[in-house]
């Protein structure tokens, strides 16, 4: 079992960055595909970036591709989500979660919150316009 705590967040103008980092403990991190969720007030919990096992693929929802990378560090047991031209629509709580394993030839399952196992706290990003 995995447990994962977030870190990063914080107000920032818009068009800056920021750089979550969620660090993992208590399993085997490059055994789990990672991802990023974010859930903003009144909204659904929205999937934001996902990663394999180890790094070779990645996989973005549309509103972000181009200003958000998913990286992570297996030495580290840490994945990060680095944030740029930030905009006050990217303000909401961001979740770092895991899933053992990958999900094969359905990329799809990367972007389904169910396929997930593990959740972090969240690390609250506002965006100020």
């Amino acid at each position: 079992q995995v447990q994962l705590v977030e870190s990063g967040g914080g107000l920032v103008q818009a068009g800056g960055s920021l750089r979550l980092s969620c660090a993992a403990s208590g399993g085997t991190f490059n055994s789990y595909s990672m991802g990023w969720f974010r859930r903003a007030p009144g909204k659904e919990r929205e999937f934001v970036a996902a990663i394999k096992r180890f790094g070779g693929n990645t996989y973005y929802t549309d509103s972000v591709k181009g200003r958000f990378t998913i990286s992570r560090d297996n030495a580290k047991n840490t994945v990060y989500l680095q944030m740029n031209s930030l905009k006050p629509d990217d303000t909401a709580v961001y979740y770092c979660a895991a899933f053992i394993g990958t999900a094969g030839y359905f990329s799809s399952r990367y972007y389904d919150p169910l396929m997930y196992t593990y959740w972090g706290q969240g690390t609250q990003v506002t965006v100020s316009s």
